[in-house]
């Protein structure tokens, strides 16, 4: 099968991270050529995931950090791997030589970037989460359904084939009426973030190409690579980080999207003086017919629920099962 043709017909299946599986094309004009946007961190992590595959090469990389950007290709020139860099990924989405892209820039950039993705040709994988707002979501779904893209959203477990036994289990009813669903994440490791000054632009970091379409301001080292994730301009904290994984199961599990009612109460109890500003200590209650999910999350605590840091719980009559 060429390249052409696998992606017309091929679906984007997840293990972890992203990967396409075209077994047998092993030359670069049948492979499945695909481009990083944003080479840190997660994004590190799934393309090096995706070149474990046969019938792929990557051919792009692409981040507003020259610095990384360097290492990445650097790194992987030395494993035989060329790539052009970009630093727009506009650019990038350009490129004949790109078919795919692996999105993994922080979370405010996922719903612009998908979108300009998919207009320009290109089938995508995105980190999750998939986008800051319902809105976002809507949007990204649109355009994925316009252009026929083949998307998929960094929703790992879902591949995993015990979370998949899981959710059969759950469907089979054995565990009896299930009236609470129980979700959480607790974070031990994540300490405080210690207030620091804003400073100049690091050398080869494209700042305002980082901030995109958040609001402007200058640059502080606190909200740039992994701690976006608790600024509101960027991200929604644990709830968005871990709870998009935990509650997507907790779904799932019990055929359900939209609930009747949402309550919600947490804050910065655990360092109410630090730098970030999305809660530490949550907890919110989904109300559907006939059960709740509850998700609760907390830094500074190792375990939560069933002495697990996360997890999923199904408490039903007859037995709980806990993911």
């Amino acid at each position: 099968m060429n390249r052409k043709d696998f992606i017309k017909t091929s679906t984007v299946l997840a293990a972890s991270t992203f990967f396409l599986n075209a077994k047998g094309s092993t030359f670069l004009d049948q492979s499945i050529r695909v481009g990083l946007i944003g080479v840190n961190g997660m994004g590190w992590a799934d393309l090096n995931a995706l070149l474990k595959n046969d019938g792929l090469v990557c051919t792009a990389l692409c981040d507003v950090d020259e610095n990384i950007l360097k290492k990445r290709a650097e790194e992987l020139q030395k494993r035989n791997i060329h790539v052009e860099t970009f630093v727009d990924y506009k650019k990038m989405l350009n490129s004949p030589m790109v078919d795919a892209v692996i999105i993994a820039t922080p979370d405010h950039w996922h719903c612009l970037q998908m979108i300009d993705a998919v207009n320009a040709g290109k089938h995508v994988y995105v980190e999750k989460p998939i986008g800051n707002s319902i809105l976002e979501c809507q949007l990204m779904v649109q355009a994925a359904k316009k252009n026929k893209a083949i998307v998929q959203v960094g929703q790992w477990q879902r591949s995993q084939q015990h979370f998949q036994d899981a959710i059969d289990f759950v469907h089979s009813g054995k565990l009896g009426k299930i009236r609470l669903v129980k979700a959480w994440s607790y974070q031990g490791w994540k300490s405080a973030i210690p207030i620091v000054p804003d400073e100049p632009v690091p050398a080869g970091v494209h700042y305002t190409e980082w901030l995109g379409p958040a609001q402007k301001r200058p640059f502080n080292s606190n909200r740039f690579h992994f701690n976006f994730r608790w600024f509101w301009d960027y991200a929604g904290g644990l709830m968005t980080d871990w709870g998009v994984h935990m509650l997507d199961y907790a779904l799932l599990g019990m055929k359900v999207s939209d609930p009747k009612s949402i309550m919600a109460s947490g804050g910065k109890f655990a360092f109410p003086d630090d730098a970030g500003q999305t809660p530490d200590t949550m907890t919110a209650v989904y109300e559907f017919e006939g059960f709740n999910i509850q998700w609760e999350h907390a830094k500074g605590i190792d375990l939560g629920p069933y002495n697990r840091n996360h997890g999923v719980a199904f408490i039903g009559n007859n037995g709980t099962l806990v993911l």
